[in-house]
């Protein structure tokens, strides 16, 4: 009876030693990247993801052996999900050298990729209303759309201190109709994503204001102590080396702000 007992112990423990594993590789020979709307980095036509990041991501799949997935998150639950192993990588105009709106920087909540891209925050306004902004002190006590826990909430707290107002929204593409529609005064975007929207289409009467909010970079989330991290890093040098991040740069008019910096997230 002892020996059968230790048997059904043995098959009992293997059967969860197997659900551990399959759990702990549910996205095995998949890249699930974390994404939001966010043109030109990831954008839908046709219902299909594209965009800078998309195209990078994907490549960087193909010599991985892996199948690239695009997952819409919402960017406020980016670290829930990557920790939860919802997602693989936060990829999606990943600002790398900021905090999070509790101040915790987020180099410290994930592990970063080579950082590839400059950008900077921009204030977006009615056109109208041009001459009201023209600095940093002219902000202070004005309502700011933000999308909820990105690296402008964190900068539109600062700049509209106790006084003001700072409204938050689930992607970034969701805070030119708050200024649009006269419920904020302005919105803290990424100017790589402003430059795509504000002055055009349903936004003609939007423009970005003559403040500057200071230069950031992008990169990409892992999870903390995620060896792909290593292993993407070394295929977007292999496809840096070859021209091709230079041409889907070209291909979405970011190529004067490709930029790969090594020694980014050591």
């Amino acid at each position: 009876m002892k020996r059968i007992f230790w048997l059904v112990m043995a098959a009992v423990l293997l059967s969860g030693m197997v659900f551990f594993t399959s759990c702990e590789g549910k996205n095995e020979g998949k890249l699930i990247c974390g994404v939001t709307e966010y043109e030109p980095m990831n954008f839908r036509t046709g219902g299909k993801w594209t965009g800078f990041d998309t195209e990078f991501a994907t490549l960087v799949g193909e010599k991985l052996g892996l199948k690239v997935e695009f997952q819409l998150i919402e960017w406020s639950n980016k670290f829930i999900e990557l920790d939860s192993r919802s997602i693989d990588a936060i990829w999606n105009g990943f600002t790398a050298t900021a905090n999070e709106p509790d101040g915790t920087p987020r180099i410290s909540l994930c592990d970063m990729s080579y950082s590839y891209m400059l950008n900077t925050q921009s204030v977006v306004i009615k056109a109208e209303r041009a001459g009201e902004f023209t600095s940093e002190e002219d902000l202070l006590g004005k309502t700011l759309a933000v999308e909820a826990g990105s690296a402008g909430e964190t900068k539109a707290a600062r700049l509209v201190g106790e006084s003001g107002i700072v409204i938050g929204a689930p992607a970034q593409i969701n805070t030119f109709m708050e200024v649009k529609a006269g419920a904020s005064d302005g919105a803290i975007i990424d100017l790589i994503l402003a430059q795509q929207i504000a002055g055009s289409g349903d936004y003609t009467d939007l423009i970005i204001a003559d403040i500057n909010l200071g230069d950031e970079v992008f990169a990409i989330g892992f999870r903390k102590n995620d060896p792909l991290r290593d292993r993407v890093n070394e295929a977007m040098m292999e496809l840096y080396e070859e021209g091709k991040l230079h041409e889907i740069a070209s291909k979405y008019g970011l190529e004067e702000r490709l930029t790969i910096d090594m020694n980014f997230g050591r």
